[in-house]
């Protein structure tokens, strides 16, 4: 208990630390998030002009397939939210800083995984999540069970999203690669925008139970459109915890292999 009130207390400070940082580039962040806001339009767009020309997309109707890339984005954005720190692993990696990380008296995960929380894509969550409530009530098959089996399913694919980050930390710590590791997660997780039924086989039974974009992206919705049966709610925790233990096996095999500074 008292590691874990340590490790909290270590993740705060980061965090101010972060908060600190993002207050020195406004000009920069205004400018990101503008950016991300204008991809989002064109994205909506894009669905308006493909639904103006049919109704229905694999049996899913314009609002269906909206709920399926909010949360896509809602996914997306906590993770860029939690896991910034991700991407600024490989200078830590080459310069020998990690060193220094892995002879703290405190878990590493909580500085290479959580340790700069972006607090710009904070401020896209909440219209994420709005919109995402306003779509599903103008369907008009609200059910708190489906909302309620929505969130429990969107903390499971945090768990693959978790999974996949330490799994790019590893490769890191073993090639010192992590740019290019990290944009290929990228595009694989672009796949899951819409229902993966719009895939041909076997790129969809590839992307349900090798690499779980499926579970990460698509289960939440599906939960939510109440059409995920309690098999596949069972199978996708299942899937997540597996990954989960995967990814931990591998970054300490990469320990293992790391060479440290000089090596």
């Amino acid at each position: 208990m008292n590691g874990l009130k340590k490790n909290i207390r270590i993740f705060y400070l980061l965090s101010l630390n972060a908060l600190k940082i993002t207050f020195q580039a406004r000009i920069g962040g205004i400018f990101f998030l503008i950016g991300k806001i204008i991809r989002v339009f064109f994205i909506f767009l894009f669905l308006s002009l493909i639904f103006s020309r049919t109704r229905i997309i694999k049996g899913y109707t314009f609002d269906q397939i909206l709920l399926f890339y909010l949360t896509f984005n809602i996914i997306d954005t906590l993770s860029q939210i939690l896991y910034r720190e991700v991407y600024r692993f490989r200078p830590l990696v080459v310069s020998g800083g990690l060193d220094m990380v892995l002879l703290k008296p405190f878990h590493p995960f909580v500085r290479v995984l959580l340790g700069g929380i972006d607090y710009l894509d904070i401020v896209l969550i909440v219209p994420y999540i709005l919109l995402t409530l306003g779509i599903y009530i103008k369907m008009g098959s609200f059910h708190w069970g489906n909302i309620i089996l929505y969130v429990a399913l969107l903390g499971n694919s945090m768990i693959v999203v978790t999974a996949f980050h330490i799994i790019v930390l590893a490769f890191g710590i073993m090639t010192t690669e992590v740019d290019h590791t990290i944009m290929i997660y990228r595009d694989l997780i672009s796949m899951g925008r819409f229902p993966l039924e719009i895939y041909k086989e076997p790129i969809r039974a590839v992307f349900t139970f090798i690499i779980p974009i499926g579970v990460m992206m698509n289960v939440p919705a599906q939960a939510l459109l109440g059409t995920l049966s309690w098999r596949g709610v069972f199978s996708a925790f299942l899937i997540s915890l597996g990954m989960l233990y995967i990814s931990l096996i591998f970054w300490k095999y990469a320990l293992k292999k790391y060479q440290s500074w000089g090596g």
